[in-house]
């Protein structure tokens, strides 16, 4: 069943290899780990071995250089091939605020490693318990004393903190009463863990409805080297956005991936699956639930692409990469409820995999950002109404 024309010429290649790859974890791999809440450190291994995490980073550095684009196809077949980039993708859209604002020596010191596999830059420090989506309300602070800074405070929902090696932290050097604007003042750090774990850096995982590998991190009067500082101080907020872009468009393909991956099995079942004499499929009760939702990921995967060529492009992509992350999410999950529908009570099966992928689409709605922060920002900035929050 061809569930997109844009298969056919978009990175064909790299979509084949993953899906080669993907082959050799099929469901069982994911509920055994998945019962177990563990990392998946063999697929991630081999993800890594394969260069698909370092796509993004340019060949001098031992990447492969190409664009968000490539970085969508590879994500979006991950998960269409039943598989789950959540365990990955951070590495990903980290590397936008390095590439776009780290010094050289940054760039030198950590892109070849993360490339050959030798570091993992899975963890992104931004939200805390009591600020939320409202990151400017950040209260972690990063103090400046002579060749270091001083880090204090918390992150929550850092996922993979455990199975990584750097950190992409965001935290305030300059407090709130000094600044104009709230996103001033906050500065971006790369923090080497290894370093700080178990001394003054503590990580708890956080146990969730899907095998997230989540957890809150406390930094308690954490040193970290002043060339940890990414560009200059006070202006990390501005360098996140690009990779909070990135992110969006990534997680987006994911979901577009995950709508495949419902629709397809929907498809399957209802042609295979016969009561009363006929394959459900021929009624339209069922029949068009799975037609409503593959417009819905047609239209999610549109939006996408566009995204990321805006993104390419360098030009500003805040609304279409929201808009991408909504849209898809809202097709994942759809098309993920019309699966288990299709399906009966057999959608409620662990050995069917369609209800822990759906546990792990359902987050999208969620993380990471709130449909409703989407519409808000939306709302506000593009089509002009008062601002809400």
């Amino acid at each position: 069943m061809d569930l997109s024309r844009f298969e056919a010429d978009h990175f064909p290649e790299i979509r084949e290899g993953v899906r080669r790859l993907c082959a050799q974890f099929p469901g069982e791999y994911w509920r055994r780990l998945d019962a177990a809440r563990e990392y998946p450190t063999a697929f991630v291994d081999a993800l890594t071995r394969a260069g698909y995490l370092s796509v993004l980073i340019p060949e001098e550095y031992g990447g492969s250089g190409l664009g968000l684009s490539a970085a969508a196809a590879i994500l979006e077949t991950v998960q269409a091939e039943g598989c789950n980039g959540g365990s990955a993708h951070a590495q990903m859209y980290t590397m936008g605020t390095i590439l776009r604002h780290g010094s050289e020596d940054q760039k030198r010191a950590y892109l070849p490693a993360i490339a050959r596999g030798d570091l993992r830059l899975q963890a992104f420090g931004v939200t805390e318990p009591t600020s939320g989506t409202d990151t400017g309300a950040l209260r972690t602070t990063a103090v400046r004393d002579g060749d270091a800074y001083v880090v204090n405070g918390q992150k929550i929902w850092t996922s993979r903190a455990e199975h990584s090696d750097l950190m992409l932290l965001l935290a305030r050097t300059t407090p709130r009463d000094q600044v104009a604007k709230k996103t001033d003042g906050l500065s971006t750090f790369i923090v080497d863990m290894r370093e700080v774990r178990g001394k003054s850096l503590t990580i708890r995982p956080i146990r969730t409805m899907m095998n997230h590998a989540t957890t809150e991190v406390f930094f308690d009067n954490m040193r970290i080297p002043a060339s940890a500082l990414v560009g200059e101080e006070g202006k990390g907020f501005r360098y996140i956005l690009s990779g909070m872009n990135a992110e969006r468009v990534l997680i987006a393909a994911e979901c577009v991936g995950d709508a495949k991956w419902f629709t397809r099995r929907s498809v399957d079942y209802a042609k295979a699956r016969e009561v009363f004499g006929r394959p459900i499929g021929a009624n339209q009760g069922v029949s068009f639930p799975i037609a409503r939702a593959y417009a819905m990921m047609r239209a999610a995967e549109l939006m996408v692409h566009e995204a990321a060529r805006l993104y390419e492009a360098g030009q500003p992509c805040g609304a279409e990469a929201n808009m991408a992350k909504m849209l898809a999410a809202d097709a994942s999950v759809e098309a993920g409820n019309t699966c288990i529908q299709t399906h009966g009570g057999f959608g409620f099966a662990e050995e069917y995999d369609i209800e822990r992928k759906f546990r792990e689409t359902r987050l999208y709605q969620v993380a990471p950002i709130s449909t409703n922060l989407i519409l808000s920002y939306l709302a506000e900035h593009v089509l002009g109404l008062p601002r809400s929050y």
